[in-house]
């Protein structure tokens, strides 16, 4: 195949993950293949995009998908908000995991500000597609805009300018913040962008000030480990030639520190210090990932220690041997030309299915299961966090969609100046963000929830 057809397979293998690991009377989205397993919020946020894209690709029709993204969205005006143990969220937050099928709290998780934060991205990519004239779809952006409006965002800095990680009705506030560089850009975008409990520039200058800016390879770039903090927010914002204070005093943006973090990847691979078997210029991606099992093994007499799901990082760690196929798919658009070879050699290694859902979530060479396989170790589960980067990166990479909704999205306009990002494309629509308050929006909350308005919107 050539590249564009590969990487369309690819894309639609993952995208079946949606259409098959969900429930369909509520649009919650199952967390990863295992029986009995839970909704992730954040996997719902990322079916909610990958529908707009199956539509666009001719994989499932517009009042297929526009009718799935009803009964999510529905489903979460509707769901308990409060401070009972089993409610589904407080204060427009929601819990990290829910219950497939009644779509409470699972596993006594916390009330998660960043899974709520790529739920909301997902909410708004919905309300900005489905745009025509017919009851469902103006359904849909009225349920959007009401979601996004209703979220506490100020009540989540617990006391802090920073946003905290969560909250749990037995215990409180969870005691870490979001600071130093990670998958947080998209929620401080979110919270900066609200109409109705914004949090201040004050809050996201504090969190840039806890960044690390690192020279590693003779590479240079804003830090972080795992790859998937490099993609993340990148799903939905195009954050090319865009840029904030720090990065203005980096002469970077943050799509171009992708690219770096990316190329460091392949080089932690190339130079591969550790020792671990198949690591080469094709063979890398270290990420938040499954993984063997917490336990120690002595491989060709070197003692090996081996994690479960872990957050993976390189050049740092930690690292096992385990890399992520999808975690490389996701980097596609940073850099193309690494990024090509590498899932070309990833289906050599029989690391791809064609249904169910394109490449395997993780692999471990260093570590040989009893089964043997051409890669090693291999997950046996699929995870909706894995599958969504790759079917939303593929697009952005072949047909800039996602990006160029977004990039005419109020909202995160709004939390982009907040923040002080100027230049590129948000320099030429910086007059969007009037819309924001527009008396269709202010419409759709009124009915929806009239008490989150404050005085100057009610006028």
């Amino acid at each position: 195949m050539d590249d564009t057809n590969l990487l369309t397979s690819l894309q639609r293998d993952s995208f079946d993950y949606f259409i098959h690991e969900v429930n369909t009377a509520n649009g919650l989205i199952r967390d990863k293949t295992a029986d009995n397993w839970p909704a992730s919020i954040a996997a719902v946020g990322m079916a909610l995009t990958v529908y707009t894209i199956g539509v666009e690709r001719g994989f499932m029709s517009r009042g297929h998908a526009a009718q799935r993204t009803l009964t999510t969205l529905q489903f979460f005006a509707d769901s308990e908000q409060g401070t009972g143990a089993n409610a589904t969220g407080y204060k427009g937050f929601y819990y990290h995991f829910l219950d497939m099928e009644t779509g409470r709290r699972a596993w006594d998780c916390e009330l998660s500000s960043i899974d709520t934060g790529l739920l909301l991205a997902g909410v708004l990519t919905s309300a900005q597609y489905f745009t025509q004239d017919n009851a469902i779809e103006q359904k849909i952006r009225e349920l959007a805009d009401m979601l996004y409006r209703r979220v506490d965002w100020q009540w989540m800095l617990a006391g802090s300018q920073l946003i905290c990680h969560g909250w749990k009705p037995e215990t409180g506030f969870l005691q870490w913040h979001w600071e130093g560089y990670d998958e947080a850009l998209i929620l401080y975008l979110l919270a900066l962008g609200s109409p109705t409990f914004p949090i201040g520039p004050d809050s996201y200058a504090a969190w840039t000030t806890s960044y690390e800016w690192k020279c590693i390879y003779d590479i240079e770039y804003l830090y972080a480990g795992p790859l998937f903090i490099h993609q993340m927010s990148h799903l939905w914002v195009d954050f090319r030639n865009i840029r904030d204070d720090f990065m203005r005093t980096h002469d970077a943006d943050y799509f171009e520190n992708s690219r770096r973090a990316t190329l460091i990847q392949q080089q932690y691979a190339i130079k591969n210090p550790m020792g671990f078997e198949q690591y080469n210029a094709l063979c890398w991606g270290v990420t938040a990932s499954d993984g063997p099992g917490n336990l120690v093994k002595k491989i060709r007499g070197v003692e090996r220690l081996f994690f479960d799901y872990v957050a993976r990082g390189a050049p740092f760690g930690p690292d096992d041997g385990t890399l992520a196929p999808w975690a490389v798919a996701a980097c596609l658009p940073f850099a193309p030309e690494i990024v090509l070879p590498s899932i070309s050699h990833f289906q050599h290694l029989r690391l791809r299915e064609v249904n169910p859902y394109g490449f395997k979530a993780s692999f471990s060479p260093t570590f040989q299961a009893e089964e043997t396989h051409k890669a090693g170790w291999v997950s046996p589960y699929h995870f909706g966090i894995n599958e969504g980067p790759t079917v939303i990166m593929i697009e952005n990479h072949l047909h800039d969609f996602p990006w160029k909704m977004m990039r005419e999205n109020p909202y995160i306009h709004a939390g982009l100046i907040s923040a002080g990002f100027d230049g590129g494309w948000l320099a030429a629509g910086k007059t969007s963000v009037q819309n924001a308050n527009t008396a269709n929006t202010a419409n759709n909350i009124n009915k929806a929830n009239p008490s989150a308005l404050s005085e100057d919107e009610k006028i």
